[in-house]
């Protein structure tokens, strides 16, 4: 096994997960020091969850092998992502007030749906 065999993978599977999962926290415990009303900490988990999946198929298919794992999160992407999104954006259309960080969820979600058509003409036109 070569050195690039082992770099790829790590920063794909590792580094990426790890640093979204650390921005996360980041980001929760801020909204904790400002005193957020109404916490959207699931939203906000969900959004990062799907938009890192985004950024790991893309990456893994430009710079690794796929497999059935990538399968199942293009799977969650183009069919359970929508919705969860969907339902993220419609819940906050009227709590978006509240805060910088609900507004964002709310525009994050809802351009998902842009993201969206963007990669399946990426998956469409890629190989």
């Amino acid at each position: 096994m070569t050195t690039i065999e082992i770099v790829i993978p790590l920063i794909i599977y590792f580094i990426i997960p790890l640093s979204g999962l650390l921005f996360f926290l980041q980001l929760k415990k801020r909204m904790k020091r400002e005193n957020v009303q109404n916490r959207p900490t699931i939203e906000l988990f969900i959004i990062f969850a799907t938009y890192g999946g985004v950024i790991l198929v893309v990456l893994t298919d430009l710079f690794w092998y796929w497999s059935g794992m990538a399968s199942l999160g293009v799977f969650y992407l183009i069919f359970g992502a929508p919705i969860v999104m969907g339902v993220i954006a419609y819940r906050h259309r009227h709590i978006r007030t509240i805060s910088k960080y609900h507004k964002w969820i709310y525009i994050l979600a809802l351009a998902y749906f842009i993201v969206l058509a963007l990669f399946l003409v990426y998956v469409y036109f890629s190989k």
